[in-house]
C-alpha cells in the first residue's frame, strides 16, 4: 500500500512553506543559542502559553527553535502565546551534560520572571517538545524530581502540570540501545556524559512519576522514532501512577506531527487548546 501524504512528508515540505515571523526574541544567556521566540497574539492578554521545545536529535546542526516557527504561528493564530527555547545542542560548545539541559532549564525559568510584562498566564500553561523536544520537555515537567546532589537540580523549577510530547524519546536508555532509532545511538552519550548512572537524572523513567498530565501523540508510521518507544513509555508512567495518555495517529511520519494541515497536526492542535481550556478556533 503505497504511503499517505502525512507519512511521506519531508522537511523540505514543511521548510519551503512561507515561514511567519515571531513578535519578539529574548537573551536569557551570553551565547547565541540561549533564546527564545515570543508569538504573542494581538489582542490583550493575559494570553494561554505554549512553552515549546524543539527537536533535531538534541544537535543544534540538524534543527533549531525555528523549526517550530509554522505551528508557533498557528497557535498564535488561535489566541495562544508561544514560548518557543532555543538551546545549545550536544554540539555545540557547553553543550552535551550538563550545558543542554541547564539550557532549557533557565529558558523555562524564564518565562516566569518574563510572563508579566508580555500578558503571559501560566495558570493556563502546557509544555509542547517535538522529538528530542519531547524528551526535554518531559525533563523540564520531571526537574522537581531530580536526585539530591544532580549538577542539574535547582531549588525552584517552574511547575509543569501538562505536558505533550510529539514523536518524543523519553527514554533515553532505550535509544541508546536502539539502532533503528533515526537519531542514532552516539549522540546519547554525548547527552548524559561519561559517568556512573547516566540516565538517572535525564532520561524520564528513572525519575517516574513525575505528577504532570502526559500526553503523547504519535505517528504509526514515524521512520525516526519508532512506535514502541511511546507504547512502551506509557506502560511504564501508567504503572508508575502517572496520568498519561497516548494518541496514535495512522499513516503519519515524524514530519506531520509539527506541520500545519496534517491529521496529527489537527490533532494537537485541538489537544493544546483543550489543556488549556479554550476551544479551537
Amino acid at each position: 500500500m503505497p504511503a499517505s501524504t502525512d507519512a511521506a512528508l519531508t522537511w523540505p515540505d514543511l521548510t519551503d512553506r512561507p515561514r511567519p515571523a515571531a513578535d519578539a526574541t529574548i537573551a536569557y544567556g551570553p551565547d547565541s543559542l540561549q533564546v527564545i521566540d515570543l508569538w504573542r497574539p494581538a489582542a490583550d492578554g493575559p494570553h494561554p502559553v505554549v512553552l515549546m521545545v524543539h527537536g533535531g536529535c538534541w544537535q543544534t546542526e540538524i534543527a533549531d527553535r525555528r523549526l517550530m516557527d509554522w505551528i508557533a504561528g498557528d497557535l498564535r493564530d488561535a489566541g495562544v502565546a508561544v514560548w518557543n527555547i532555543d538551546y545549545r545542542g550536544v554540539d555545540r560548545s557547553g553543550g552535551g551534560y550538563p550545558g543542554t539541559f541547564r539550557d532549557v532549564a533557565a529558558a523555562a525559568d524564564r518565562l516566569r520572571d518574563e510572563a508579566g510584562a508580555h500578558g503571559l498566564d501560566l495558570d493556563r500553561m502546557v509544555a509542547v517538545g517535538h522529538s528530542a523536544g519531547g524528551h526535554l520537555a518531559l525533563w523540564l515537567a520531571a526537574r522537581h524530581r531530580l536526585p539530591a546532589g544532580s549538577p542539574l537540580a535547582s531549588p525552584d523549577p517552574l511547575p509543569i502540570a501538562q505536558v505533550i510530547s510529539l514523536g518524543g524519546l523519553p527514554d533515553l536508555s532505550a535509544v541508546a540501545a536502539s539502532p533503528d532509532n533515526g537519531c542514532g545511538t552516539d549522540v546519547i552519550a554525548q547527552l548524559v556524559g561519561n559517568r556512573p548512572h547516566p540516565f538517572a537524572d535525564t532520561s524520564i523513567p528513572p525519575l517516574l512519576p513525575i505528577g504532570a498530565r502526559q500526553i503523547l501523540v504519535n505517528g504509526r508510521e514515524d521512520a525516526i522514532v519508532p512506535y514502541r518507544f511511546a507504547t512502551d513509555y506509557v506502560a511504564r508512567a501508567q504503572a508508575a501512577g502517572d496520568p498519561v495518555e497516548l494518541h496514535t495517529i495512522p499513516d503519519t511520519g515524524h514530519v506531520a506531527l509539527i506541520a500545519p494541515g496534517t491529521a496529527a497536526w489537527t490533532t494537537t492542535r485541538a489537544l493544546v487548546l483543550a489543556a488549556l481550556a479554550k476551544e479551537p478556533a
